[in-house]
């Protein structure tokens, strides 16, 4: 029985995964449980006479009921709060998943208890002041586990990786401060106190060591925090330390004004703007200056005076408190608020295409390389010596393929540049980049594989053996048809000639229902470059049949060390195999004229993902047939499979997951800079036709 257990367990992940969580099952367990036989399941258990005994908070401490904050733990006061009180183990859950059954429990345990006393502790002291509030609280009583359960939270919180961790936490501290603040319960007072407590003993939240993005990040959270409060005290009443507040219809026209104040203030906060910060100094001043000359007119003529002038203040010292913590963060991380407006990226004098070009002949490249020469990019010069081509797109700075220059200067200006592009308020991101750029950029940071690099190696290439078949059987059907190969340059080419692949391009383009892609896809206006050659396939009547592009791959010292494909266009009802016979008398060239390696370009979306690969290979899978019937990317890469090449990974990297939504806009008006709503539309509706077809 004990194998075939194991074996079911293995074969049904949710078992497993419920295996190794039986604390916090035991106690969800208890719950229902004492729900079911106390009926607290069905009916507010706070009318029970039983409650008495059983809740624990400051005046059963006082009457010597010791027990109370064991027996308190396991029951609820109302049916509805089950709904909150179940789903607040999951971070206990995961605790106990990641760090064992025992350390779960301890944190539970602590976490409640400690919840329990300090609150007490707290009341007890805070009710010799005139302080209503406490005097009230001093004398409720309370059932619930949400003390301990919100200790497993925070702890749990604590094993995210950076930089959701910081998130996580700066989530959990505003609800736990907000709440308390605004509503004030025992409870809200008791999950304050747990939160502070596995702060203090985890020390798991460090901001001064999170990126600026980060740093920035959180600040547009507390001041989007401060105008949702403040929507919110203008619609639901509340009763926290600082006073009841009654829903008011009045001052919207003040509070709309807040909204969009407050709304510039936070985007520019999130971009990373100095006049946003110091603006937000000013405003949080204002607020802090208001809060404390309230709170001085309160104990020199009293609330009733006060009301009578002012009307209903109290949520302004709330308010006050919230600017006076964001006030303190805001100077603490000064440094991140530097960014401005246009700022360039990298250092004087900013690189022109000469000087790419430049350093592509001097140190070369890889077989991206050559693109970063084409119109649209620009370039930041790196303190290193490297330079980099990007694109500015919606917030984002998406750097195209690897950084160029001397070898050791790589990594650096990875570094470099990431650090630049961040402090001008952009969100930096590489596309199309090799594992050493994969190495180079901060080890947090995620990939993604957009393409495999098809690589044919050219030394001792030779087209015999039955795995070359086609591509011999298309040189040999060339030379029976009397097709003409010449490898040139456009420049060089006649009128006639030049106007024939303009109008193949033309027919090609059409049928697509988008304008031709750019960013890694050139077209014949970057084949125009002298350096940039041609493959033609010329009937005997003259016609061009097909013809290709191809880039320069240099290597150190000026020699072409390969060559890249771009441009692959053929004419409706010419020779057949025409680009197989393009690209095997190419290599053949190439191989002759001393070149390493000839590069077929990415395979978009075709990677061969290992078995474990789970959401990503899937996710892969069902991008590449959705697209298939717009830019046949599979077909593509089982085109390019008849040439035996050799793959080499290209990723896109990126911070973190917040940021694919501002990636994914970008590289779309990188790759479609031109292109209207109501091209991509047509195209949306193309890619469901595909579907139904297939």
């Amino acid at each position: 029985m004990t194998e075939t257990a194991t074996r079911v367990r293995r074969r049904n992940p949710v078992i497993s995964m419920l295996s190794r969580i039986p604390t916090t099952l035991t106690l969800v367990g208890i719950l229902l449980v004492v729900g079911i036989v106390w009926t607290g399941l069905w009916q507010p258990f706070q009318d029970d006479p039983l409650f008495d005994s059983v809740a624990y908070g400051l005046p059963a401490l006082a009457e010597g009921r010791w027990w109370t904050p064991i027996t308190g733990t396991f029951f609820v006061n109302q049916p509805i709060v089950y709904v909150f009180v179940i789903p607040s183990f999951i971070g206990l859950a995961y605790l106990e998943h990641r760090r064992g059954s025992i350390v779960a429990l301890a944190y539970f345990g602590i976490g409640q208890l400690f919840a329990i006393f300090a609150s007490a502790l707290f009341l007890w002291l805070a009710a010799m002041l005139p302080w209503p509030w406490a005097q009230e609280e001093a004398l409720v009583l309370d059932v619930g586990p949400s003390g301990g359960s919100i200790a497993g939270i925070a702890a749990a919180v604590g094993l995210l990786i950076a930089p959701w961790r910081v998130r996580g936490w700066m989530l959990l501290l505003g609800f736990s401060f907000t709440t308390l603040f605004f509503w004030g319960s025992l409870a809200d007072l008791e999950h304050a106190f747990a939160v502070l407590l596995i702060l203090f003993v985890d020390r798991s939240l460090r901001i001064q060591r999170t990126t600026v993005r980060e740093q920035r990040l959180i600040a547009f959270v507390g001041i989007i925090v401060l105008l949702a409060v403040e929507l919110l005290t203008l619609l639901v009443p509340t009763d926290g330390p600082f006073g009841q507040t009654t829903p008011s219809g009045g001052g919207v026209i003040d509070v709309a004004i807040d909204v969009i104040v407050i709304a510039l203030l936070a985007n520019g906060l999130r971009r990373g703007r100095r006049w946003a910060w110091a603006w937000s100094i000013v405003l949080a001043a204002f607020n802090i200056f208001t809060g404390i000359l309230l709170l001085f007119l309160f104990f020199v003529l009293g609330a009733a005076e006060i009301e009578s002038q002012v009307g209903d203040f109290t949520a302004a010292l709330a308010q006050a408190a919230m600017w006076a913590l964001l006030l303190v963060y805001l100077i603490w991380v000064r440094g991140a608020f530097r960014a401005r407006r246009k700022a360039t990226i990298g250092v004087q004098p900013i690189p022109t295409v000469d000087d790419v070009k430049a350093a592509l002949h001097t140190d070369g490249g890889g077989t991206l390389s050559w693109m970063m020469t084409w119109e649209g990019n620009s370039y930041a010069r790196t303190a290193a010596g490297g330079i980099l081509a990007y694109q500015r797109r919606a917030g984002v700075a998406v750097v195209l393929a690897d950084p160029i220059g001397p070898a050791a200067s790589r990594t650096e200006s990875v570094k470099e540049f990431i650090h630049a592009a961040e402090f001008a308020g952009l969100i930096p991101c590489f596309f199309s980049s090799s594992d050493e750029t994969k190495a180079a950029v901060p080890g947090g940071w995620r990939s993604l594989v957009v393409a495999d690099d098809t690589i044919v190696d050219l030394p001792g290439l030779e087209f015999t053996g039955k795995r070359w078949n086609a591509v011999r059987t298309s040189m040999n059907r060339a030379g029976r048809e009397s097709m003409t190969f010449r490898m040139t340059r456009l420049s060089e080419e006649p009128w006639g000639i030049r106007q024939q692949m303009r109008a193949i391009s033309e027919m090609w383009v059409g049928d697509k229902g988008l304008p031709e892609m750019g960013f890694t896809l050139g077209t014949l206006d970057q084949a125009e470059d002298p350096e940039v050659r041609l493959a033609l396939a010329i009937s005997p009547t003259g016609d061009v049949d097909g013809f290709l592009s191809w880039l320069p791959v240099y290597g150190p010292g000026g020699t072409a060390r390969g060559w890249t494909l771009d441009l692959m266009r053929r004419r409706e009802g010419g020779f057949g195999p025409v680009m197989e016979y393009l690209i095997g008398m190419s290599a053949r060239l190439f191989s002759d004229e001393g070149a390493r390696i000839m590069s077929l370009s990415g395979a978009p979306l075709a990677h061969e993902y290992p078995p474990d690969a789970g959401a990503i290979a899937a996710l892969s899978d069902r991008l590449a047939e959705a697209l298939e019937p717009v830019y046949g990317f599979g077909s593509l890469h089982r085109f390019k499979q008849k040439f035996h090449p050799r793959y080499e990974t290209m990723y896109l990297l990126f911070r973190d997951e917040a940021d694919l939504t501002r990636i994914g806009a970008a590289l779309t008006r990188a790759f479609l800079p031109d292109a209207t709503l109501r091209q991509f539309a047509g195209a949306g509706i193309e890619l469901v036709r595909g579907r139904e077809r297939d």
